[in-house]
């Protein structure tokens, strides 16, 4: 099949070449996630190589998630007006040219901003790769659910993955092989892009750039999680830790007026008033938040309290592949007949026990203690997060699925690096805080998730929008 018959909006291409297209789009994906979560094994070592102190490992995270949610908005105009299949090669080519440079970082603070030009190079990847995704689906819906479902489970192997992966690297090469490993992953990707992804023209006279949104969108989250990590080291009272909350709120409050008055604006506040697409944009939040924000908590706990190794540490993350696999795939089938309601709902609460479960944890745990937890945190996060982003791509017209999709992953992101900064101020300190820590982010996680999947229930229409 040619490339103008994918180009089509009436009709999905054979399976056997959809497969190789879903994979080539997944591969972006696969990049970006896996560099959210592993470095997380790493980090004591990292703290350890370039003498950081926690603040600054939460920096290591955090610089790639703020520029990841920052210019995500951006990017998915980027790509509706350039064409998605370009701007999603070019985020390949910054991704891997970004974790060369992590790799080869002198410093905690050149390690930070490597990693923000990974964020980067992130957020041109995602938007476009579900823009095309959505356009290689064609018109039929099914197809669209089970390629969202594999998309996302992807994703979520990654993620889990990640601090597996992690371990097994630090374990033989070192830190600096946790980004060298990017490079053959964006080579492999980029290939299958030229070979398989649809051409998708762009729309040079759609939506415009919104500079003043997209700054002082950069300056709220930037300087809100600034506030957050600072809190700890510095203190609460401290005029720095003041002035950052304050300069993120006037920022978040100008960002509001100047996307009242846009012509193009970064956030559509009319996104807002759609069916499905608030409850489900705020499910996302409460998902990323808990778990990264619980992931960074745990890395720490594992290798500072129970004092495992890097690749111990990384190993028992394993049970978190599998249920991602299994539940990532269900959802899709589920979705596609049902609508994304239910395992939205469903899965919110799966998720939430398992957090619950973690409150168990102490300085004499094993790894049986987190066995079921591991368990129903990644099938809970699998059965819901695909239906979330079903339910945002099947209420955006054709020509603004980028930017939904965008608006979408830059408040998941921007929840991400929340999370982070957050429970990583609470873990903050010798074992016993970072113990008091962890349990007091499992159960903060728990009421959020659950939180997040009473609004899906409540505020997702009953079939929604498969």
């Amino acid at each position: 099949m040619t490339s103008t018959a994918l180009d089509t909006r009436d009709a999905a291409p054979p399976a056997a070449r959809m497969g190789w297209t879903v994979a080539a789009l997944s591969f972006g994906f696969v990049v970006v996630q896996l560099d959210v979560t592993i470095v997380n094994v790493a980090l004591p070592a990292l703290g350890a190589d370039l003498g950081a102190a926690t603040a600054g490992l939460q920096w290591t995270v955090d610089a790639y998630a703020l520029a990841f949610a920052a210019l995500l908005p951006s990017a998915g105009v980027l790509g509706d007006r350039l064409g998605p299949r370009g701007v999603y090669l070019a985020g390949f080519a910054l991704f891997a040219a970004a974790s060369a440079a992590c790799g080869f970082a002198p410093t905690a603070g050149a390690l930070a901003a490597a990693r923000a030009v990974q964020g980067v190079g992130a957020a041109l990847l995602v938007p476009t790769s579900l823009a095309l995704l959505n356009r290689a689906s064609g018109a039929d819906v099914g197809v669209r659910a089970r390629a969202v479902g594999w998309w996302t489970a992807a994703g979520g192997v990654s993620i889990a993955l990640g601090p597996v992966v992690g371990g097994l690297l630090l374990a033989a090469f070192g830190w600096r092989s946790l980004f060298w490993v990017n490079l053959p992953l964006c080579a492999l990707g980029a290939a299958l892009t030229w070979r398989f992804a649809p051409t998708a023209p762009g729309d040079r006279r759609g939506r415009g750039f919104d500079v003043p949104g997209q700054a002082l969108a950069a300056i709220a989250l930037a300087t809100l999680i600034a506030a957050i990590i600072e809190a700890r080291p510095l203190g609460p009272s401290h005029p720095l830790v003041w002035g950052g909350l304050v300069v993120a709120l006037a920022a978040a409050a100008g960002f509001t007026a100047v996307e009242r008055r846009a012509k193009d604006p970064m956030l559509p506040l009319g996104f807002l008033g759609r069916p499905d697409f608030t409850p489900a944009t705020l499910y996302g939040v409460a998902m990323n938040t808990a778990y990264y924000g619980v992931l960074f908590v745990l890395s720490l706990y594992l290798q500072r309290v129970l004092d495992y190794s890097a690749l111990k540490a990384g190993l028992t993350y394993l049970p978190l592949t599998g249920m991602f696999i299994v539940s990532n795939i269900v959802s899709g089938r589920i979705v596609a007949r049902f609508g994304p309601r239910a395992p939205m709902a469903a899965g919110a609460l799966v998720a939430a026990a398992g957090y619950g479960l973690l409150f168990r944890l102490g300085p004499a745990s094993g790894p049986g203690d987190m066995l079921l937890a591991f368990t129903l945190i990644p099938g809970g996060m699998g059965l819901g997060v695909p239906a979330m982003t079903t339910a945002v791509l099947g209420g955006a017209p054709p020509r603004e699925v980028g930017v939904a999709s965008a608006v979408l992953n830059t408040a998941r992101q921007a929840g991400g690096a929340a999370g982070v900064a957050l429970f990583g101020a609470l873990a903050a300190g010798g074992t016993a805080q970072i113990v008091e820590g962890l349990r007091a982010s499992v159960l903060i996680a728990a009421v959020m998730v659950a939180g997040g999947g009473l609004l899906a229930w409540a505020g997702i229409s009953r079939r929604g929008r498969a």
